[in-house]
């Protein structure tokens, strides 16, 4: 397994393993046309290509052979959302806006090692924290971000299509 920082050329592989996993990270009873428009909207190729051309993130990839099995994305810029800009203290502080492993490799570790190269890259940003929003329903993904050292320290809204999930805000200080 390699992992690099994503380049200008990886949008299909970042796309490929975001339409796979995002649907993971949903609530159980959501809708499939909602997780479907999701993934249409906000992790299409063309979407990727322009985050990789973002220079406020940066994005993470984990490769076995051709195929993308895992990645995170980081955005250094101020929260916009209000739950969140009141819940995260240290500043300045980055988002950790996604990371997705497939069902295939979990439990392999890649998880971590996509957290703390992600965790590495804000402290090279000069991050004071890292925050990042998780459903409230996602009990491994909790566990997990919990295990990693991310308290909850709030809560914030989430539009899936046409329904508002609720998110925990959790932050790492760094």
């Amino acid at each position: 397994m390699e992992l690099r920082r994503a380049v200008s050329g990886d949008a299909a592989l970042l796309h490929d393993v975001a339409a796979a996993t995002f649907p993971l990270a949903c609530p159980p009873d959501s809708s499939p046309a909602d997780i479907q428009e999701f993934i249409d909207t906000h992790l299409t190729e063309a979407r990727f290509d322009e985050y990789l051309a973002d220079p406020a993130r940066d994005l993470l990839l984990a490769v076995e052979g051709d195929r993308a099995v895992g990645y995170t994305m980081l955005i250094a810029d101020e929260p916009t959302d209000q739950d969140v800009a009141a819940s995260v203290t240290l500043r300045p502080t980055v988002e950790l806006s996604k990371v997705y492993v497939r069902p295939d490799a979990h439990g392999s570790g890649i998880a971590t090692q996509l957290i703390e190269r992600s965790v590495g890259l804000a402290r090279g940003r000069g991050a004071a924290s890292v925050w990042l929003g998780v459903n409230d329903q996602n009990a491994r993904a909790n566990r997990f971000y919990e295990k990693s050292g991310f308290v909850a320290v709030g809560t914030k809204r989430f539009l899936l299509g046409t329904r508002w999930e609720n998110d925990f805000v959790r932050v790492l200080e760094l």
